[in-house]
């Protein structure tokens, strides 16, 4: 399939928004031949692929429909993709953002999964590492824990499938990063994970990036949590990393 011919505008995605179909992939491109190839790659994984050529039309395509994931290469005409998170955010959009960028140097990793890329891939690519990636940002959404899809601690509920966090049944909104890193502590509930496990887990890195990005997420997370439930959820095991107990009193 040509992958260029993949691209729609807005009336084409908001007009079958709600038609089911295999699981859809939006890729922000300005570049035919690494629009195609990530295309052909999406297809390849049994999903359908969206192209969009510029930063404007990714972000309005972004809030026209529900992704499983969105591919924003970084350096587009009209913008920067990884500034474009926090308005595909402030939009609704609940898909797992892939960067891919030419800046590849790990300063610019780091910078991208500080601002909430979920995977930050370096141009050129291999497609089979694509591939492999979009793989597992694929399994991340489908991860399931118990048969009822819950995850409970009293009046914490973790929503699996809908990846919801609800206080004393009142929604707690997280980012897919934070739902990633919650699901994570909860279920390893009561003991110390430390941040080296964390960024394997929730980011997918292999190596220590020394960076403050899990503190940061974490902080984040812990101060929503707190605010909801009157009391902390996730403590600090000074020089080892965090313990999720929201049975624990305050420290």
């Amino acid at each position: 399939m040509n992958a260029i011919a993949m691209t729609k505008d807005h009336t084409d995605i908001e007009a079958d928004a709600h038609v089911e179909k295999p699981r859809r992939i939006l890729i922000v491109e300005d570049d035919a031949a690494a629009a195609r190839a990530m295309s052909e790659a999406v297809e390849d994984l049994g999903c359908e692929p969206i192209v969009m050529r510029n930063y404007e039309d990714g972000i309005k395509a972004a809030g026209l429909a529900n992704f499983a994931v969105i591919i924003f290469d970084r350096m587009l005409p009209g913008g920067d993709g990884v500034e474009a998170i926090a308005r595909i955010r402030a939009g609704g959009s609940t898909a797992l953002i892939l960067v891919v960028s030419a800046l590849g140097r790990a300063s610019n990793k780091i910078e991208g999964l500080e601002k909430g890329a979920d995977d930050y891939l370096a141009k050129p690519f291999d497609p089979e590492e694509l591939r492999a990636r979009l793989r597992a940002l694929l399994r991340r959404q489908e991860m399931t824990v118990l048969d009822n899809d819950l995850i409970a601690f009293g009046a914490l509920e973790i929503r699996m499938k809908a990846r919801t966090v609800h206080v004393k049944r009142e929604h707690v909104p997280v980012s897919p990063k934070e739902f990633d890193l919650i699901t994570y502590l909860a279920q390893n509930a009561g003991q110390v994970v430390t941040r080296m496990q964390l960024l394997e887990h929730v980011w997918n890195l292999h190596f220590d990036p020394q960076t403050n990005v899990v503190d940061v997420h974490v902080g984040r997370l812990r101060r929503k949590l707190e605010g909801a439930a009157g009391r902390p959820v996730i403590h600090t095991a000074r020089g080892e990393g965090y313990v999720f107990d929201p049975s624990r009193g305050a420290e």
